[in-house]
């Protein structure tokens, strides 16, 4: 199962990328592309009272129920499925998971997953041809210059970007720790969280409508990053390097969600 999803992360998502290819931006309208072959995919999964479901709750009330992601993981259904919908109900159950029930959060951070998938995407940022950056500090140097859209497009990346790295990469991360002595994740939590919190106030956040969500993925940077945490261990890279510090980061992930 874990090899399969893997090779949708990278296969399928090149397969996908024309639905991003005209964005200037990452937007959270992954939910919007979604048209009849997601729908026959989820009346399927959900069986008998598939179709009477969505007649009456539409496709999001299928898309909530946790039986219907069990099925689509234990039937296979990831190869086959659109990139777009798997990667969107995986976020979406993880961030319920963790009691964060805004849509369009989960929307915003599947397309991240989905868009930084892309050979080297995640290396630039949104509309530019600034970069390539492979750190964060990379970002930082560069927004001391940049102003208007630029310095807005920055910002984003910088949260995107911590999200992509501590989110997807967490024992990587913990690997550079133990021996370079690098920045623990939660450097990652505090330096993303401030990219989204700035590039929230900004007047091109609020032209892009984009202002609310920049801010509510600042408030929940590091629960975000703990979910994409769970999907990584659980789905992407399955066989742990070190298992004592996948267990510690979810305890003190799970300590802080609950005394926070």
């Amino acid at each position: 199962m874990a090899r399969g999803l893997r090779k949708h992360l990278g296969a399928r998502v090149v397969e996908q990328a024309s639905y991003f290819k005209e964005m200037p931006m990452i937007q959270p309208n992954v939910r919007a592309s979604f048209g009849r072959r997601e729908a026959e995919i989820l009346v399927a999964l959900a069986g008998p009272e598939g179709e009477r479901r969505l007649r009456e709750g539409g496709m999001d009330a299928l898309m909530d129920d946790p039986h219907l992601v069990r099925a689509l993981l234990a039937r296979g259904g990831i190869s086959a499925a659109p990139a777009p919908l798997v990667f969107y109900l995986l976020v979406r159950h993880a961030l319920l998971q963790r009691e964060i029930a805004d849509r369009q959060l989960a929307d915003y951070t599947a397309a991240v997953l989905l868009e930084f998938g892309r050979a080297g995407r995640a290396y630039r940022v949104d509309g530019s041809d600034a970069g390539p950056f492979f750190a964060l500090a990379d970002i930082l140097m560069e927004l001391e210059r940049a102003r208007g859209e630029q310095e807005f497009a920055l910002r984003v990346h910088l949260g995107n970007y911590a999200l992509w790295l501590a989110g997807v990469f967490p024992d990587h991360i913990t690997h550079r720790v133990q021996r370079r002595g690098a920045p623990p994740i939660s450097y990652y939590d505090e330096i993303g969280a401030a990219g989204f919190r700035s590039a929230a106030s900004t007047d091109v956040a609020l032209r892009h409508g984009l202002g609310d969500l920049l801010l509510q993925a600042a408030e929940q940077f590091s629960n975000l990053r703990s979910a994409l945490n769970g999907l990584s261990d659980a789905l992407f890279f399955p066989r742990a390097r070190d298992t004592t510090e996948r267990l510690l980061r979810e305890v003190k992930d799970g300590f802080e969600r609950k005394y926070r």
